[in-house]
């Protein structure tokens, strides 16, 4: 996880400045796809240098799995700053850009579901009844959605097209700023440190919940998949309706604070909720999805906010 995650940090950086350099966000965004894919695959399909050199120790195991886990990371990197960074190209509009986040927060949340419903069908058909029955269930979930995901990347790529660079309202042209000149502003230290402390809040009640939900409130084994669906439905529900505002810096702020605010009480109602409470989580559940929408969608269009600070 932790060679994934430096990789992804210096990849996006890199990535970010050549695709400024040199354009062309769909050929970005489908070599980040296949590596996505192929390095994906990968991990789910054992540890191919063991079986290349003919042994499983743990040193060499955990090489393998860094490496895969680092290619995974330079094409997730290569995948998101290039979708991402379209929809700045693809209108000018203030409005238009958080519609568009907004949609692709929405569809997020619809690619986890589906991640769930996949899931919901392979366990259905297959039983385990060992460790190896569990192996080649997982690896089903794993082949389904990469075959899935690439056939929706497929579609992306030949139907959208490749955005050019937009005029400026005066008629002159974006010019391109060396990435040297944001290290002094503090603007682009308030955006970084928003967007990191949202990702971690969204991360936190993605990844982290599951565990809390069996491990501490002790409920069924169903919950497990219940409460991030239910995440993930009011999630969607709110970033599709969030599509129909008309948007303002002020109204920006003011809504990723009311998503921040939600977020604190969702936080000390998980902190204090006891065990004999446990059906509460679903409740909380609807707060926190609402919360992740109201804080993703804005985080994600912060330059709207600041359109005055240049």
């Amino acid at each position: 996880m932790l060679s994934g995650q430096i990789a992804d940090g210096f990849a996006t950086i890199f990535i970010g400045e050549l695709i400024d350099r040199f354009g062309h966000f769909k050929i970005w965004h489908g070599a980040g796809s296949v590596l996505v894919a192929v390095s994906f695959s990968s991990v789910f399909g054992g540890c191919m240098p063991c079986r290349i050199l003919s042994t499983s120790t743990l040193k060499v195991e955990t090489i393998s799995y860094c490496v895969f886990a680092a290619i995974f990371n330079v094409g997730w990197a290569a995948t998101q700053v290039a979708h991402m960074s379209m929809v700045n190209c693809i209108t000018l509009n203030s409005t238009s850009r958080v519609v568009l986040t907004s949609c692709r927060n929405a569809f997020t949340m619809v690619a986890n579901l589906s991640l769930y419903a996949i899931a919901f069908i392979v366990f259905s058909v297959s039983t385990a009844k060992t460790h190896a029955d569990l192996e080649n269930q997982y690896r089903w979930i794993a082949y389904s959605s990469i075959f899935i995901g690439c056939c929706f990347v497929g579609i992306f790529l030949s139907r959208t097209e490749e955005p050019r660079l937009k005029m400026g309202l005066r008629g002159n042209s974006h010019a391109r700023i060396s990435w040297a000149y944001w290290f002094k502003k503090i603007l682009y230290y308030q955006v970084a440190l928003v967007y990191m402390l949202t990702r971690l809040v969204v991360n936190v009640s993605q990844a982290y919940l599951a565990f809390y939900v069996i491990n501490d409130l002790r409920m069924g084994q169903s919950a497990k998949a219940l409460v991030p669906a239910i995440i993930y439905i009011c999630s969607f529900i709110v970033s599709i309706l969030l599509q129909e505002m008309a948007w303002t810096g002020q109204r920006l702020k003011a809504y990723y604070s009311a998503g921040g605010v939600l977020w604190v009480f969702c936080g000390a109602g998980i902190l204090i909720l006891p065990m004999n409470m446990s059906a509460f989580m679903y409740v909380l559940a609807i707060f926190v999805g609402i919360a992740n929408a109201l804080m993703m969608v804005c985080c994600s269009n912060p330059l709207l906010s600041f359109q005055n600070s240049f």
